[in-house]
């Protein structure tokens, strides 16, 4: 008599496949919603400012200017204002002008050659070709083309051949005061990118002093690692305190502003420079372990040294990221008064350098440390004076 399958452990293998797909469903579902919540959150204040202008565009336009149906002024506020959480000025200004030129272009191309499928096309075609001729951005030639396409396909304004130019012009004048008068914290992103930068520097620091203690050289090659990619960072930092120096500029609302942005462009190039310097500390940290070149004694004194050099740096860190200008400058004396206390010591027979691989690492530090000096707001030869004769 032959013996019939066991069903129930299928069934059991089954319903273990159905709860693992619901499970990975659920957590795809999750994440999903998470990051969908997170980006319409952060989308609250671009999405109401950008509907705003887009609005007060058009109202302009049909009210003041008395034209008839302005889309045009509408859509090239939208366009040039973009979905950007903060807006550059630049950006806004080039983007203005090329929805401005497509639709000028498409206006005096209707005007001469009349309207059709094939006007289109020659609309299109040379409306790209001045786009290239003028910016090699693709988003400048879409917009230009985009606009021009537009007015030869739509039907033709009540208001005259160039009634659409004007309601562009209009749109993006709008869009370029919305960004000029917008509420904003010009060293917002760059205090961030700073505090991040300082603590990649703060922790190769520690890598160096834990590789000096270990004599391991692989963990100071993390902090060379480290510090070489943070060559994005900086480039990122200075684009952020060009654009706010830029609003700053042209906003009469910010320019108040501008000293306390030269201030943190001093800061980018002078912590650029004391990256560099890390890096190249860092390779001779690593010689120094491979070669031996220091005995105990010289080992504790420069990892002591490493560490409160990084503790130093830690508080420079979070002293740029303070919000506000006066707790900010306060926060930075106290930086500077504990930066100043390691390059004080910064002598080779105090620190244990008895060897020229040593003494050398030694004296790498020393520019290093003026760097970080002066990235507080001090003169270079103040940053010099904390320094010990040699």
């Amino acid at each position: 008599m032959e013996q019939q399958p066991a069903s129930g452990s299928s069934w059991t293998r089954t319903v273990t496949k159905a709860r693992q797909w619901w499970a990975r469903t659920w957590s795809f579902a999750t994440r999903r919603a998470r990051s969908g919540a997170s980006r319409v959150t952060s989308a609250l204040v671009p999405a109401a400012v950008t509907s705003l202008c887009a609005v007060l565009a058009y109202v302009f336009a049909e009210l003041v200017l008395g034209h008839q149906d302005p889309l045009f002024a509408a859509t090239a506020a939208l366009i040039a204002l973009g979905f950007n959480r903060d807006p550059k000025v630049r950006k806004v200004l080039e983007v203005a002008i090329g929805c401005t030129l497509g639709i000028l272009i498409g206006d005096l191309m209707q005007a001469v050659l009349g309207q059709g499928y094939w006007q289109a096309v020659l609309v299109v075609y040379t409306s790209i070709l001045v786009a290239r001729f003028i910016d090699s951005g693709a988003t400048f030639t879409l917009q230009m083309s985009l606009q021009s396409v537009l007015v030869v396909l739509l039907p033709a304004a009540e208001g005259g051949p160039f009634t659409r130019s004007q309601d562009a012009v209009v749109g993006g004048l709008i869009a370029l005061v919305v960004t000029l008068l917008m509420p904003k914290n010009l060293r917002k992103e760059a205090a961030t990118g700073l505090r991040d930068l300082y603590g990649t520097l703060t922790r190769a620091l520690r890598d160096c002093s834990e590789a000096l203690r270990s004599h391991e050289s692989r963990t100071a090659w993390m902090g060379l690692v480290a510090c070489r990619g943070t060559q994005t960072a900086v480039e990122n930092l200075r684009k952020d305190v060009k654009n706010a120096r830029e609003l700053a500029t042209f906003s009469p609302t910010k320019r108040r502003a501008r000293p306390e942005l030269d201030e943190t462009a001093h800061t980018v190039e002078m912590s650029d420079l004391a990256v560099r310097s890390m890096r190249v500390v860092a390779r001779r940290v690593i010689s120094v372990i491979d070669n031996g070149a220091l005995d105990d004694e010289g080992t504790r004194l420069l990892a002591d040294w490493f560490d409160e050099a990084a503790d130093a740096v830690g508080i420079l860190g979070r002293s740029l990221g303070e919000p506000a200008a006066a707790g900010r400058h306060k926060s930075l004396s106290v930086a500077r008064d504990a930066l100043g206390g390691a390059a004080a010591r910064l002598e080779p027979a105090e620190l244990g350098a008895t060897t020229l691989h040593a003494e050398a690492l030694v004296m790498l530090l020393r520019p290093m440390m003026v760097d970080l000096i002066e990235a507080t707001g001090s003169s270079h030869d103040e940053a010099v004076g904390y320094l010990p004769r040699l």
